[in-house]
């Protein structure tokens, strides 16, 4: 059930002076390091440390989302304004307009474009960038009370932060690297920095699982500072991707809810992919059901289509979800997860 890869190269986007909303850079090898080429803007790119140029790449691409804003109205699909070349045959553009990240097979070169929901999960090396990531910070107001966790914005928060680490990490990284790259995506500061206080992974079931910090370091995503303390401190080096972000409180909500991702909370003590699975189901939920594709479930979760439907069956045999079903025509899945406990009941 993989997906067909792309055969066709990525282009630079000015063989298309028209459209827009496409954004491409290009990582090009010269003397003394790596130097960007963007045909949107004429720059004199200084060398890059090889550690440093795909930071570099992305926010890049982020400051021209920003200059060249759009009202969401005015947005179109730019992968169907090119007659969908971009991904294998699908069931056709669906769903809202999103910002999608796709890099090409050799890592060099890099595309930020307005895509439908359906042409995003369908393009290979692709994944959304959160809303929340490039939207600018609201101020925080105070004094009101806030509503359970659990909402709507958090919920999509947790969705679009898993989409982005499916694209980020490697794809063996495994699912408990991925619930703690969650966590600390969600709660690093503007300039990357992460504290993780040591009540919080012992609660998590991840104190001192050192190659879990290492899985993540051997992928670049992130250094760990060194010292012996109770809390873990590290440093995201994708931080350019993630600035400017919204307000940490809530950021840190959105954290906590993934913690115990009602209504498909799970104990800590079950295997990290289970958890992983209900997390990433309870972040499509809406009501009493949950639907999105197979496929996307997949990406964010690690795992391929078949592991991820043997996942599925676990948290029904587990009684997490009462039941699940595959469209197989439209790679769509319906999940019920179970109804709510009333009060005094």
């Amino acid at each position: 059930m993989d997906r067909q890869e792309d055969d066709g190269p990525m282009r630079l986007a000015d063989a298309h002076p028209a459209v827009r909303r496409i954004w491409t850079v290009e990582l090009r090898s010269r003397a003394g390091g790596p130097r960007l080429a963007c045909p949107h803007c004429t720059m004199n790119s200084p060398p890059l440390l090889a550690s440093s140029a795909r930071s570099a790449v992305l926010a890049h691409l982020a400051r021209h989302a920003h200059t060249d804003a759009l009202p969401a109205y005015l947005r179109t699909c730019q992968c169907r304004a090119q007659g969908c070349s971009w991904h294998p045959r699908h069931r056709g553009c669906a769903g809202p307009v999103l910002l999608a990240l796709t890099r090409d097979r050799s890592g060099r070169a890099w595309r930020l474009s307005d895509s439908c929901a359906a042409c995003a999960a369908a393009t290979s090396h692709t994944a959304v960038v959160p809303a929340t990531l490039l939207a600018p910070s609201r101020p925080e107001r105070r004094g009101r009370r806030p509503p359970p966790l659990g909402s709507p914005s958090e919920r999509t928060c947790v969705r679009e932060m898993l989409t982005y680490l499916s694209a980020a990490l490697p794809q063996f990284t495994s699912p408990a690297a991925r619930l703690l790259a969650l966590q600390c995506a969600l709660r690093a500061d503007a300039c990357g920095y992460i504290r993780l206080p040591g009540g919080l992974l012992r609660g998590m079931r991840l104190h001192g699982r050192h190659e879990l910090w290492e899985e993540l370091e051997h992928a670049g995503w992130l250094c760990r500072k060194e010292g012996r303390h109770r809390h873990v401190e590290a440093l995201l080096l994708d931080a350019a991707l993630l600035s400017p972000r919204p307000g940490s409180r809530a950021r840190a909500r959105a954290a906590q809810w993934a913690l115990r991702p009602a209504p498909l909370a799970v104990p800590t003590a079950r295997p990290p992919a289970v958890q992983l699975a209900a997390l990433a189901l309870a972040s499509h939920t809406s009501g009493d059901t949950c639907t999105t594709d197979l496929d996307v479930l997949a990406r964010q979760c690690g795992h391929s289509p078949h592991q991820t439907a043997e996942l599925l069956d676990r948290l029904v045999a587990s009684h997490a979800l009462n039941a699940w079903r595959h469209n197989r025509e439209t790679d769509e899945i319906f999940c019920w997860p179970p109804a709510p406990a009333r009060a005094g009941r």
